[in-house]
């Protein structure tokens, strides 16, 4: 099984979110996601002062395998992105919870991020898709 740590929720397409203190939101692809892609390529970010809805498509990830578009997991505004993925796009492989996320929120509906899965909920998700 990947490494779910237990602090983050995630949406059933593989994203995950972290909650600052601040109540922005950073989000990243899965460990498990980011194992079935195989090694990364290149990474498209999500444009800056986009407002996005849960489920929007917002960003890009490729890799010798495949492309695979990234959804907003909550509704909101993009506030940040992660520039060094332009050139180190394989840190989304070796540090997917940590430097590997793809770009930050400003969220709109506290409750979407209320309905994301917990770690538990996401375990037993990824379980029954393998």
């Amino acid at each position: 099984m990947s490494n779910i740590p237990g602090d983050l929720k995630f949406a059933k397409t593989h994203e995950w979110v972290r909650q600052e203190e601040d109540g922005t939101l950073t989000v990243g692809i899965s460990d498990y996601a980011q194992g079935l892609l195989g090694d990364l390529v290149f990474v498209e970010l999500a444009e800056m002062e986009n407002e996005v809805k849960a489920g929007d498509d917002c960003s890009v990830v490729e890799s010798v395998k495949a492309a695979s578009d990234v959804y907003a997991p909550v509704s909101g505004e993009v506030i940040e992105v992660n520039e060094a993925l332009s050139d180190t796009p394989e840190v989304v492989n070796t540090d997917p919870y940590g430097d590997g996320w793809l770009f930050k929120l400003r969220p709109v509906d506290d409750q979407e991020i209320a309905d994301l899965m917990d770690a538990e909920t996401y375990a037993e998700h990824v379980a029954a898709e393998e």
